[in-house]
């Protein structure tokens, strides 16, 4: 006998519709039932119907505070993805960037997850420093009332591994916070471990609070952007190369590129200051090094996954250590992977490995991220990317960036690159048109100000612009050297400073024209100017850094800690940004 719910006859469908959905519904679950009735109501509601009214209460909803702080993206596209799963199970979610919350605020929590990144050798995102460093601090409050849980991201390839959230995670044990869970530690393939930790959590912390009251049931339903939704890591869009014009000079001992593609089709809506992720593949003549070296030449579905699938040049400690245990090899020193490859670690112990051995010890092939060089006002449907060519020589072999490369010398007009879109929206133009603007972008740092120009161009932004740009030599480096000389003319850059390394005995960086021009500089922060910067991290942006504190204390009249007082304010201020790599 059929169950009593299934449709009557009565139903406005045709009846082979009628005969279709009861032979769904008799086999439907009660939980089953309950989403898509949920699923039906929110689908009249977004079309502009109306609903009934439930008649019983709604279910009591816990409090979640789900904190992140970020320097790529990362964490908050994970707090988002948490928000979801903590709304489908009924908690009323909350999610909050670290540089707009403080210590007390979240002690003053219920439930707290965080997710937190770590940037370069263990240190926090740029915007989540007065978060951590209040948190650290003697005076911090107690987290007594607080369950909390951890998820740290960074990146095994560098010694101090998700050194930020570790120290989090301690800190609130030690301020009496109740861990509801243990702290996960994600390499730079989170995804499929981050998101298992997420729903875990939540589910573990949702049978503790009870969320769930008798009776009540607690729908989410997520609908699909009409036209699909945009691409993504996993599902890039395949863009044409429609230029590719090498920008460096022939004598140039550095190969830098302008690459466009076109972005027709793709709904990739990007703004100044984004990124464009690119997946890569490997080098063939690489990808076929390792297999001899595995004693696995010839295997051609493999050579395919170390073309485009896994990363055969980082090497970690912990690969180090997994390979010696697989194969018996002699233990290396800690250190030894620095400066090496897998290609390295396989030639010190030569031979036969399994398929799967390799494929155990190797690394997902992670994408690569370029600053957008455009502004889609100037060019609609397209996005320019500024690409240097690494190659450099360790340990004495010859070596090479796998998506510079692949991009610069693998790729021509009318190639396709697999691209999706990494959004920045803590690196923006100001909202005001009218504040002017320091830009810092040596090499290809200079991307995004490109960007910014275009976009202040093409919306008659009344704001004054500042570039200071460095390269090796004016005659061979001066990136699109045209461009802005073109800009300075026409009044768009207001000024335009330039560092170039090696045309004189001494060499000469771009915080060496900060400092020699410190003065105006000084006078434009004061004039309430936003100041930007972009490029290499490790050497680049932390002498800049050093020398803007000189410039405060210099300018200012006063000691060492004021300026990094005012340098803190003017970045709290969100006029102090940076994107670096």
């Amino acid at each position: 006998m059929p169950p009593a719910f299934l449709l009557p006859s009565t139903a406005p469908f045709a009846e082979e519709q009628i005969a279709a959905l009861n032979r769904v519904i008799s086999v439907t679950t009660p939980e089953q039932r309950a989403w898509l009735s949920g699923y039906l109501a929110g689908l009249q509601a977004a079309a502009g119907g109306q609903t009934a009214t439930p008649a019983a209460p709604p279910a009591k909803r816990a409090p979640l505070t789900i904190l992140f702080g970020t320097e790529s993206g990362n964490s908050e596209a994970l707090a988002g993805q948490a928000r979801k799963v903590a709304a489908r199970l009924g908690f009323a979610p909350k999610v909050v960037d670290m540089a707009d919350f403080t210590p007390a605020q979240a002690a003053a929590t219920e439930n707290l997850l965080v997710i937190a990144a770590t940037w370069g050798e263990g240190d926090p995102p740029q915007r989540a420093v007065d978060f951590y460093e209040a948190l650290m601090a003697e005076d911090a409050p107690r987290f007594e009332k607080t369950r909390f849980a951890v998820l740290a991201l960074g990146d095994n390839a560098y010694a101090r591994f998700c050194e930020t959230g570790r120290r989090i995670d301690e800190r609130l044990a030690a301020l009496g916070g109740a861990r509801i869970t243990d702290r996960i530690e994600c390499d730079v393939d989170f995804e499929t471990a981050a998101n298992g930790w997420i729903d875990s959590t939540l589910e573990r912390l949702n049978a503790e609070v009870g969320i769930k009251e008798a009776g009540a049931s607690v729908i989410h339903v997520d609908f699909a952007r009409p036209g699909g939704d945009a691409p993504t890591r996993a599902r890039p869009f395949e863009a044409e190369i429609t230029e590719h014009v090498r920008l460096s000079g022939s004598r140039s001992t550095s190969d830098t590129w302008h690459v466009a593609v076109s972005l027709e089709g793709a709904g990739i809506a990007y703004e100044p200051g984004d990124s464009l992720g690119v997946v890569p593949s490997n080098d063939p003549v690489l990808a076929d090094a390792v297999l001899k070296a595995a004693g696995l030449a010839g295997n051609d579905t493999l050579r395919g996954a170390l073309l485009d699938r896994l990363d055969i040049t980082t090497l970690t400690a912990k690969q180090v250590e997994d390979f010696a245990r697989e194969t018996g090899a002699a233990a290396l020193p800690a250190d030894w992977a620095a400066g090496r490859q897998i290609i390295d670690l396989l030639e010190t112990a030569p031979g036969r490995l399994s398929a799967e051995q390799l494929t155990a010890l190797l690394r997902p092939l992670p994408p690569r991220y370029y600053s957008i060089a455009s502004s889609r006002k100037a060019v609609p449907d397209e996005a320019h990317l500024l690409v240097a060519g690494l190659r450099y020589t360790s340990h004495g072999r010859e070596r090479a960036g796998v998506a510079s490369i692949d991009i610069t010398a693998r790729h021509r007009a009318g190639d396709r690159l697999k691209v999706f879109l990494r959004s920045n929206p803590h690196f923006r133009l100001p909202s005001d048109n009218e504040r002017p603007v320091i830009m810092i972008g040596p090499g290809t740092g200079v991307a995004p100000f490109r960007a910014f120009l275009q976009e202040r161009e093409a919306i008659g932004a009344g704001g004054r612009n500042w570039l200071v740009f460095g390269h090796r030599n004016y005659t061979h480096d001066f990136l699109y050297q045209l461009e802005l000389q073109d800009w300075l003319k026409s009044g768009l850059l207001t000024r335009l400073d330039v560092a170039f390394s090696r045309d004189q005995p001494e060499k000469r960086y771009v915080q060496d024209s900060l400092w020699d021009v410190r003065h105006d500089l000084y006078a434009w922060l004061r004039d309430g100017a936003a100041l930007y910067v972009c490029g290499d991290a490790n050497a680049m942006a932390k002498d800049v850094h050093a020398v803007l504190l000189r410039i405060l204390a210099d300018q200012g009249k006063q000691d060492e800690a004021g300026a990094k007082a005012e340098l803190d304010a003017i970045r709290r201020d969100g006029r102090y940004l940076r994107d670096v790599y």
